[in-house]
């Protein structure tokens, strides 16, 4: 079992990314540097909120997610949760591994003079695998308790006096911000990136030892990376213009030993969210396939992912990637919103008995889904073309508060009606 030190040392982990390190580009110059800071600490406060009370739930019923969705959703219903989130999981591993064969790339390429990215995403696909089968505990208590956090934490202080050595930080506090974008979308986005680990969540916190060392663990866990990654990116972008995930590896390797020596330490750190992506579709796809082993799902999973990374132009994909995610900050809200009406604690039989499809909650995700969408048209061009026909408002106040806010509502009202007309019963 996972304590909350445990818990938070996984998430910290986690939490840090070269993906969120560059997610800074998308709020500056658009926000000043002041208005991007208060949209990460404001951000991360209600996302990372969000995020523990998945984790709580996830401890509380102690399944894997998509296994949890049969309550608010039904049986049936959390197949078409479980088809998006494997979806998503595999897409983001993907992304993970082209991220870390680039990085990996960089820094060989300038130590020996060859690139070979292919043979960096078959290592660290291997990796991915090995870290999987292994397990959410074993790699907490080989890895992580050990020595990976120090490891990290050593570099990230590196890279941060990297990045702001140098760097004029008086002119860029005070360099106005160049607009495109208002202070609440700002918020809004750092909401919508964090809460994309919420369907992952019981997947790790189903270990923890009891459901309040799960929320602390998992909100304070990713809370503090987010801080630091996030805001480290927003000087990055301004001080030297890295915008681009791509990019990253390459400056950092240029800028000497030590950064090189820092970048890899992150970069191996890297291959945690690949085997969490990784791990969480295999355990998604187990709710449809309960009869194959979770290990074959694993190796099929990690298999899937590094093929991927190899073969499929992620400039494209990428667009998809959004689009499903903006499938969940409602999701979670109708789950919110079906375990308060149960009394904040969910049994065995809410989750085991429930009903073969639960239209109402199913109507209200999916109400959730279209007022995101409508308030902020993600995912491909064709996509956003066809939402945009609707003549959607620009409100300047994002989409996940609002889709999230919606969801929870009219879940909460659905599935009050819904149990009280028909109580589960307790399986033979």
């Amino acid at each position: 079992m996972l304590s909350g030190l445990d818990l938070t040392l996984l998430w910290g982990s986690l939490g840090v990314s070269l993906l969120v390190i560059v997610a800074g580009a998308l709020l500056v110059p658009a926000l000043s540097l002041p208005q991007a800071f208060v949209a990460i600490l404001v951000g991360g406060v209600i996302g990372n909120a969000m995020l523990g009370a998945a984790g709580m739930i996830g401890a509380d019923a102690r399944v894997p997610a998509m296994v949890l969705m049969r309550a608010p959703l039904g049986r049936g219903g959390s197949y078409l949760a479980t088809a998006l989130n494997v979806g998503q999981c595999l897409g983001w591993a993907i992304f993970e591994l082209i991220i870390i064969a680039t990085a990996a790339a960089a820094l060989s390429d300038r130590a020996f003079g060859f690139e070979a990215r292919w043979a960096w995403t078959i290592l660290f696909g291997a990796v991915t695998v090995a870290l999987a089968l292994v397990g959410p505990v074993g790699v907490v208590r080989r890895f992580l308790r050990r020595f990976g956090v120090w490891i990290v934490l050593a570099s990230l202080l590196y890279l941060t006096w990297w990045a702001l050595d140098g760097a004029d930080l008086g002119r860029l506090w005070d360099a106005p911000a160049q607009g495109g974008s208002s202070l609440w979308e700002g918020i809004d986005l750092v909401v919508a990136l964090t809460v994309t680990w919420i369907p992952l969540a019981p997947d790790y916190t189903r270990f923890a030892r009891e459901r309040t060392a799960a929320y602390v663990g998992t909100a304070v866990g990713y809370f503090i990376p987010t801080l630091w990654m996030w805001g480290l990116g927003a000087v990055l972008v301004l001080s030297r213009g890295l915008d681009d995930p791509a990019a990253l590896p390459a400056a950092v390797a240029a800028a000497g030993i030590g950064s090189a020596l820092a970048l890899l330490a992150v970069t191996v750190d890297e291959a945690d969210e690949a085997f969490a992506n990784a791990y969480s579709a295999a355990v998604s796809t187990q709710n449809v396939l309960t009869a194959v082993p979770q290990r074959a799902l694993v190796v099929a999973s990690c298999a899937a992912a590094t093929v991927g990374a190899l073969a499929i132009d992620l400039g494209s994909y990428l667009s998809f990637l959004v689009l499903l995610g903006s499938f969940f900050v409602p999701l979670f809200g109708v789950l919110l919103g079906d375990w308060l009406v149960t009394g904040a604690r969910y049994r065995e039989v809410d989750v085991f008995a429930a009903p073969s499809v639960r239209p109402g909650p199913l109507v209200a995700w999916l109400v959730g889904f279209a007022l995101y969408q409508w308030l902020s048209p993600q995912g491909p061009a064709w996509w956003i073309d066809v939402v945009e026909r609707t003549d959607p408002p620009n409100l300047g106040i994002g989409a996940s508060l609002p889709s999230f806010a919606v969801a929870l509502g009219l879940g909460a009202a659905a599935s009050y009606v819904a149990r009280r007309a028909r109580p589960a019963s307790v399986p033979a």
